[in-house]
């Protein structure tokens, strides 16, 4: 019944304008913020569209809420970090100099946007 849904993520964040400029312009995601509402969609992949939606009493999530697969961790880290992101640093995790964690599952580094959502760049594994 839902196989075959369209299904898309949503997250939110205290300020839609820093959110579009990190997303769009810091990150370099196709972004589009909608007129009828206060939210943006960012565009991955051709068609998997994501609502990132504005909310007054915002929390960020205390999860990765977006992965981004990527053939390079390490290129990504050093364009985003030129690009002015911050890589995290979690305690236990035993994260190197650029805050990729290696050898303990795939290749993963996360950041965080304005609002404070945790969100990461991870070894694009091999499909099965």
């Amino acid at each position: 019944m839902l196989a075959d849904s369209k299904a898309f993520t949503g997250f939110s964040v205290d300020d839609l304008d820093k959110a579009r400029t990190f997303y769009g312009e810091t990150l370099g995601l196709p972004v589009e913020v909608a007129d009828e509402m206060p939210l943006m969609r960012i565009t991955l992949g051709g068609d998997r569209r994501h609502l990132v939606y504005a909310k007054p009493d915002h929390q960020p999530a205390t999860f990765t809420v977006l992965n981004f697969p990527v053939a390079d961790v390490d290129e990504v880290v050093d364009e985003l970090t030129r690009r002015g992101v911050t890589f995290e640093r979690y305690e236990g995790f035993g994260q190197d100099e650029k805050g990729v964690m290696r050898g303990r599952g795939p290749t993963i580094a996360w950041f965080t946007d304005p609002a404070g959502n945790i969100l990461s760049v991870v070894e694009e594994l091999p499909e099965r």
